[in-house]
């Protein structure tokens, strides 16, 4: 059953997500945004997501600038962890990796 439907048919958040097999908080969530639409409101924009390695970004670019693209991420992992890095070690190779494309 379509949770709209459910919601109308019952009443209550929880009762329709028992009905559809969902929780009562997508069930809020869809009937929010569902009467928010029918009223003309437009959504509040979404904020963008901040990644764990923006603290050094700016670093890593200018290291691989300066070493000509040959800096490895393994090489150069301890220095952004002393520079407040705190991600993955792996996440950290895709950075320079795609650091070094760019």
């Amino acid at each position: 059953m379509d949770i709209m439907s459910a919601y109308r048919e019952v009443g209550s958040y929880r009762a329709a997500a028992e009905i559809c097999g969902t929780t009562h908080k997508t069930v809020k969530r869809v009937v929010q945004r569902f009467e928010a639409d029918q009223s003309g409101q437009t959504p509040p924009p979404r904020t963008p997501r901040l990644n764990n390695y923006d603290v050094v970004a700016d670093l890593v670019a200018r290291r691989v600038k300066t070493s000509h693209g040959r800096i490895t991420g393994k090489r150069f992992l301890p220095i952004a962890r002393a520079a407040g890095y705190t991600g993955s070690a792996r996440n950290f190779r895709r950075l320079v990796s795609r650091s070094k494309v760019q």
